[in-house]
């Protein structure tokens, strides 16, 4: 496990470019199209509630949690169609954010399980099955 992970993100600064970076993957990806959908035109506020969520959660001060209580986050996502392709378009603009914004590869490692276990937990999409 990560101690100290948000001193090692580069406290609000770092997680602030860590966020940016990630939107702007989002918005620039031709393989992020289905999950840029799902998002407002204007990812202003997007950003905003992304950046406050995860200061928290690294152990920062707990801003999203002060404006808007328990994250709640499978509940706030329900309105959306999440499945395996928006999941793992969310996972690939973080991941470019990652790499962009250097974050150190021992502090990718632990986010990158963190965030497949929290966007796998999003999904609520119907999808067929595979036959293998």
């Amino acid at each position: 496990m990560v101690s100290d992970l948000f001193e090692r993100l580069g406290r609000e600064l770092g997680i602030r470019a860590l966020i940016d970076t990630f939107y702007d993957f989002m918005n620039e990806l031709p393989e992020a199209v289905a999950i840029r959908k799902l998002h407002p035109d204007d990812l202003s506020e997007s950003r905003e509630k992304l950046y406050e969520f995860l200061t928290g959660w690294s152990g920062g001060p707990p801003l999203y949690t002060e404006k808007y209580g328990h994250p709640r986050l499978r509940m706030r996502h329900m309105p959306f169609p999440i499945g395996v392709a928006e999941r793992d378009q969310w996972l690939l603009c973080m991941e470019k954010a990652f790499e962009k914004c250097q974050v150190d590869p021992e502090v990718q490692d632990f986010l990158r399980e963190r965030f497949f276990q929290i966007a796998d937990f999003m999904r609520n999409k119907e999808e067929p099955a595979v036959n293998g």
